[in-house]
């Protein structure tokens, strides 16, 4: 060993990307079930993972949220909450028909998908719906109108689609797909479908686009890329996929620091972190301190965008919130 890896600069390295973790939406549904289990007390119960991340599930079911599949698991009369991944029409009608308070969480910029589906529906437009089959979002925008709406599931699937109309087309996405994958999906269902649509404005959202983008820019200088997120995590796992892409030597997903192997640093000098878009930075911040015993204590984190955007509250919930503050005084 030289004297200079003798040193603490040892020429290890993290790039660490920015932006990551909590996205608006996720910020704001967490936020709907820790006020509601304020204002209501527990349990408070949460039709499906409020969002898709082990740690801020375990950490809100400490606090009393009880998460169910079905509204049929939720006692009548009591409060659920919907997830940040947006529900069918027909949900909202079976929690009706139970008396549940339903607070919805669904993320603005899913509802906005819903919006467009549901107008382009009414106008008699075949819909094709570019996502992963069986996520809980494609299966929320699906149900806005079911006989109108066919999945289109990566590129290859393009060429089995069928429709009425090539007049009367048009494409929606789901929000947090590969920004390049699904530009690839428009591309092969356009060579079918010259008349194509695209929604009127882009429907993955900023936050999936922006993550993808900066591991983009990390992903040639790294030997590794460590993302963590949930496996569940659609964004989490496209984040890897983007790195392996990109450049990067190697790639892997994790929900915690603990779960990394020593056997992927073996040979490395810059390792690549960033975060999905329904992680706590605490996790992040473990990674890190993971690495730094490791030898990867210098930190350069590289910055592509800021992130400012925020969405209040549920109606329903506020509302409450403020009759409850009334009746304080």
């Amino acid at each position: 060993m030289t004297q200079d890896e003798a040193t603490p600069r040892t020429g290890k390295r993290v790039l660490l990307a920015k932006p990551r973790g909590y996205c608006a939406g996720v910020d704001r549904a967490v936020q709907t079930v820790e006020e509601a289990l304020k204002l209501y007390g527990a349990p408070i119960y949460v039709r499906k993972q409020i969002v898709h991340n082990k740690h801020v599930v375990q950490t809100l079911e400490a606090q009393g949220a009880i998460f169910v599949e079905e509204n049929e698991e939720v006692p009548e009369g009591a409060t659920v909450v919907f997830s940040a991944h947006g529900v069918a029409p027909e949900v909202y009608e079976q929690a009706k028909s139970r008396s549940l308070k339903a607070i919805d969480a669904t993320c603005p910029l899913v509802t906005k998908v819903h919006h467009e589906a549901k107008r382009f529906a009414a106008e008699d437009y075949d819909i094709l719906l570019i996502g992963h089959e069986g996520h809980e979002e494609v299966i929320g925008t699906s149900g806005e109108a079911p006989e109108h709406i066919q999945l289109v599931d990566g590129p290859d699937a393009a060429d089995q689609i069928t429709v009425r109309d090539p007049n009367k087309v048009v494409w929606l996405s789901q929000t947090t797909l590969s920004v390049d994958e699904t530009l690839e999906t428009v591309a092969r269902l356009k060579k079918r479908l010259p008349l194509l649509q695209s929604p009127p404005s882009d429907d993955i959202c900023y936050a999936t686009s922006n993550r993808q983008h900066v591991v983009k820019q990390i992903a040639p200088d790294c030997d590794v890329v460590l993302v963590v997120g949930s496996r569940n995590s659609s964004n989490s796992v496209r984040l890897v996929e983007v790195a392996l892409d990109a450049g990067a030597r190697g790639g892997h997903l994790i929900d915690f620091a603990h779960e990394i192997d020593d056997a992927w640093l073996a040979d490395a000098r810059t390792v690549g972190v960033t975060s999905g878009a329904s992680v706590p930075e605490e996790l992040v911040q473990e990674v890190l301190e993971h690495l730094a015993a490791r030898g990867f204590g210098e930190v350069e984190e590289i910055t592509t965008a800021n992130e400012r955007l925020t969405f209040s509250l549920p109606q329903e919930l506020k509302r409450d919130m403020r009759a409850a503050a009334a009746a304080r005084g």
